[in-house]
């Protein structure tokens, strides 16, 4: 009955992955959970922000193992996986003493980020079989989901800050978002699963048809493309990544009032949204690579007028900088599976995603080894350029079918 409801209502795929999505951005809105966190947990702001890139970076490792699977057994099950490492984290984080803090990233940046890992493949994958002429589309809606989640995780902190249950704080906040990820995510999870396939159509017998693309991971790999995307990956992260952080003081020093600091983060999650929503739509028209290019340079044009931006500007700038990173991050499925194919999509787009983990750590890393403050707006700018000229070098793929595909 199911697998007939999903088939007449596809539509139910995107609702039920939107639905989860949207409590899972949690790097979209670290901004407004790092403050809390350090009071509660007595971890310093350089501590804080290696447990943010931790969570990052196990995202990326997460992608590939939910990936492996997903395609052995399906987005379901992963969906499932990544439904109890994700409100494991939640609860963990929780129930974590405070004199522990140090323990922080083991108790809920590793959950965490694996667990919205083994979710975001597992969801996008299975959306893009049923919308296979519209990959853009698909992958438009579910990401958006994910850019509004960091405006409704800015909204629940705060008002859980507040105080609107027995448990107040930043505690507080976690309990109440385990309890509400565990029914949605089980019941977006299970809805998860891939079409039936396409029954033979006669007019197409005894016709030839070009191979399609169906690279392994191995294959993959060994591909010049692959070495080519997942360094634009690594290289679209500083331009918002290296500010997340640190968002809220950096607007406090640049004269936003403490009140309307928060709105950084919500505006950037309402641009993050936009560009998950329309950019990938725009990849259908104008091809992917076009459209990465042209966010690149966004990005790049950006992160220079981030150096001088003073109040409300700032709030405008990171929102446009959120948009171009989360539209290249929501492009990259049907990047992946255009250039390399969808049978084992879940687990290329991981290989993929390891870009993300990798620049998540080494350029807040190389920031704090180098002392740089105004120097990372240096490493954003050079960073999406080098981003735009990996993508400019990225060629279609062959059909590979023999063991070494060129």
């Amino acid at each position: 009955m199911r697998e007939n409801f999903a088939a007449r209502h596809p539509w139910a795929i995107l609702a039920a992955g939107a639905a989860i999505q949207v409590l899972t951005g949690i790097p979209a809105a670290w901004g407004v959970f790092q403050p809390p966190v350090m009071e509660e947990f007595r971890l310093s702001e350089e501590a804080a922000g290696y447990d943010f890139g931790l969570l990052i970076a196990a995202y990326a490792v997460g992608c590939v193992l939910g990936g492996f699977l997903q395609d052995k057994k399906g987005a379901r099950c992963a969906a499932f996986w990544g439904t109890g490492l994700l409100c494991g984290g939640f609860f963990a984080a929780a129930a974590l003493p405070s004199e522990r803090g140090g323990w922080f990233w083991l108790a809920f940046s590793l959950p965490a980020g694996l667990g919205s890992a083994f979710l975001y493949p597992a969801i996008q994958t299975c959306a893009q079989k049923w919308y296979q002429g519209r990959k853009g589309l698909a992958t438009g809606v579910i990401g958006g989901a994910v850019g509004l989640s960091g405006a409704f995780l800015t909204l629940f902190v705060r008002a859980a800050l507040q105080g609107f249950g027995p448990v107040q704080g930043i505690r507080g906040a976690f309990w109440a978002l385990g309890a509400l990820t565990l029914p949605v995510c089980l019941l977006g999870s299970a809805l998860l699963e891939d079409p039936p396939p396409e029954p033979a159509r006669p007019c197409d017998q005894g016709k030839k048809s070009a191979p399609a693309l169906d690279y392994t991971p191995a294959q993959m790999l060994r591909t010049r493309q692959y070495w080519l995307c997942t360094a634009a990956v690594c290289l679209s992260t500083p331009a918002v990544l290296l500010f997340s952080p640190i968002l809220l003081r950096l607007a406090a020093e640049r004269g936003m009032s403490e009140a309307a600091a928060p709105w950084c983060v919500v505006l950037g999650s309402v641009g993050s949204a936009a560009g998950r929503l329309l950019m990938p739509m725009l990849s259908d028209r104008i091809g992917r690579r076009n459209t990465d290019l042209l966010l690149f340079a966004g990005s790049a044009a950006l992160s220079g007028a981030f150096v001088f931006a003073r109040g409300w500007a700032v709030a405008a700038v990171y929102a446009g900088l959120t948009f171009c990173y989360s539209a290249l991050a929501a492009v990259l499925p049907a990047f992946s599976t255009d250039l390399f194919g969808m049978p084992h999509a879940g687990v290329n787009f991981g290989f993929l995603a390891l870009g993300q983990g990798a620049g998540s750590l080494l350029f807040p890393f190389l920031a704090n080894l180098l002392g740089l403050s105004a120097g990372r707006h240096v490493l954003a700018i050079l960073a999406a350029a080098g981003g735009f000229l990996a993508v400019w070098l990225v060629r279609p793929t062959q059909a590979a079918k023999g063991p070494k595909p060129n």
